[in-house]
């Protein structure tokens, strides 16, 4: 036996092969670009994605040995990738980091709709969802809408082009306009948002029983498999990868320290009764759902900041965060840098980042410090605001390969932290979907046990905890300060692009 995985993530396309035993053995990522045509926007061009994920599989497919019992996808979540009624794309897809539709989210809340549909779906609206991208659309761009026949997510795009089927998983078709309950479409969604006429847009939702289609012979030719191959559509890539992690059982919890800081925690029981944040999706396996908290500002933080302190790699950046002491003397640095603002655990499309206490006492070295607390300290936002305290976080994603940072996370949120053995941990997720929807595992959680492996293990610091306990109620206090001057800078933004 061996498989295929791919795990479509907003800059970086990964095809991992995996052999008869399910080890990670072949690796192979491709880059792809992301577009920002107007301020706040986020676009990629759909058929280069494609081409690069038809790439990946079949670059891995001639270095695996050994039949290839199975291909399966995952991929970056929400966003809207219209295509017409021959599967293609109307245009660039829009991803789940593009702010175009603020405004409209921000009446959507003002009216109250935003509380009234979390407690159907169990998700916070945010501009990067399809309910937002369509009704942008739709006052902006009609064309657009008439000439598309399906508003799909990237994986369901991907499942199209190998399988001719336009689909989408309950876990990535969740947000906006799922019953999180029944995982069927809710008529009363679409008409809070006045979309009544977006749901003939809406692709099918496939059950977790119902995952596997067989490779079209079109695609057959373009990825280096034999037609027929099964297809399975794992759930959407943070769902996958709290899988890929063995984060699979009640108040087991994950975090994804890649392109967004993803924290989630599973969950058996449905609760909107609180505060909405977040989002609430089917996690692929019956019975168990997330928690998730995706920030909009993540790992591109830490590139931007290794680019401002001339730093040429990210583990370069750390070393330098090292020097300075805990605290960085007194400087702190609010991290979202996003142009769209900020989505999880607070939603606030003028959400912007600063440094507060800087003089000129600071140097490099306490500058990349608050960056790395700040981060850290969104950590720690997004798991209270998740549910109950987990025991462990396990982390995947780049930065989870920065030893520095995933003790700071330790200690900074009190709880132990594990670093996965998998090189690539989402595409480990849908493999073992993979193997349970083709019938070489009994369920996902018997393919959790047998595949998933801890690398390393960071516990908390008994001795600075006491110190980031008492950091982190200032950094909330600063945060809600900072808030009050957001609007004032969202003003001078639109003053200064009507001024050039």
């Amino acid at each position: 036996m061996a498989a295929i995985a791919v795990d479509a993530g907003t800059t970086m396309i990964k095809a991992v092969g995996y052999d008869d035993a399910g080890i990670e053995t072949v690796v192979v990522r491709l880059p792809t670009a992301v577009g920002h045509p107007h301020p706040g926007w986020a676009e990629q061009d759909m058929d280069s994605v494609w081409n690069a994920v038809a790439a990946g599989i079949r670059s891995v497919a001639t270095q695996l040995e050994g039949t290839i019992d199975f291909l399966a996808i995952t991929g970056q979540g929400d966003g809207s990738w219209l295509v017409d009624s021959d599967g293609n794309p109307t245009g660039p897809a829009v991803l789940w980091n593009d702010g175009r539709a603020g405004a409209i989210v921000e009446q959507w809340r003002g009216e109250g709709i935003l509380d009234e549909t979390f407690a159907t779906n169990g998700s916070l609206t945010f501009a990067g969802l399809p309910n937002a991208i369509l009704a942008w659309f739709s006052q902006h761009d009609p064309q657009r809408l008439r000439s598309s026949a399906a508003s799909l997510t990237c994986d369901g795009y991907l499942f199209l082009k190998l399988t001719g089927v336009a689909a989408v998983d309950g876990s990535d078709g969740a947000a906006p306009f799922l019953d999180i309950r029944s995982k069927e479409y809710a008529p009363g969604l679409f008409a809070a948002y006045d979309l009544a006429w977006a749901r003939d847009l809406m692709p099918d939702v496939l059950a977790d029983s119902d995952r596997t289609r067989p490779l079209a012979p079109a695609a057959a030719s373009e990825v280096g498999l034999p037609a027929g191959t099964p297809v399975v559509m794992s759930s959407y890539d943070i769902a996958s990868t709290s899988i890929g992690a063995g984060a699979v059982l009640p108040g087991q919890a994950c975090s994804i320290l890649g392109t967004t800081l993803c924290t989630e925690v599973v969950i058996d029981r449905i609760d909107t009764t609180g505060a909405p944040a977040g989002l609430t999706v089917a996690l692929g396996i019956d019975g168990r759902y997330l928690r998730a908290l995706p920030t909009l500002a993540g790992g591109e933080v830490i590139q931007w900041a290794c680019a401002m302190l001339n730093c040429a790699t990210p583990a370069e950046f750390t070393e330098l965060a090292a020097r300075s002491a805990p605290g960085a003397e007194g400087l702190i640095f609010l991290p979202y840098l996003s142009p769209a603002g900020e989505r999880a655990p607070f939603l606030d499309p003028q959400a912007r980042g600063s440094f507060l206490g800087l003089s000129l006492a600071h140097g490099r070295a306490e500058l990349a410090r608050a960056v790395l607390e700040g981060l850290t300290f969104v950590i720690r936002d997004c798991l209270e605001a998740a549910g109950p305290a987990p025991t462990e976080l396990r982390v995947c994603g780049g930065g989870a390969d920065n030893a520095m940072w995933l003790g700071l996370i330790a200690t900074m949120t009190g709880i132990p932290v594990r670093r996965l053995a998998d090189a690539e941990v989402g595409a480990r997720g849908a493999f073992l979907v993979g193997l349970a929807a083709t019938g070489g595992a009994a369920s996902v959680e018997e393919a959790v046990a047998a595949h998933v492996r801890i690398d390393a293990s960071h516990e908390p610091s008994a001795a600075d905890s006491g110190f980031y306990d008492r950091l982190y109620t200032d950094f909330l206090t600063l945060r809600e300060d900072a808030r009050r001057s957001w609007p004032v800078l969202a003003r001078l933004r639109a003053d200064s692009r009507v001024s050039l």
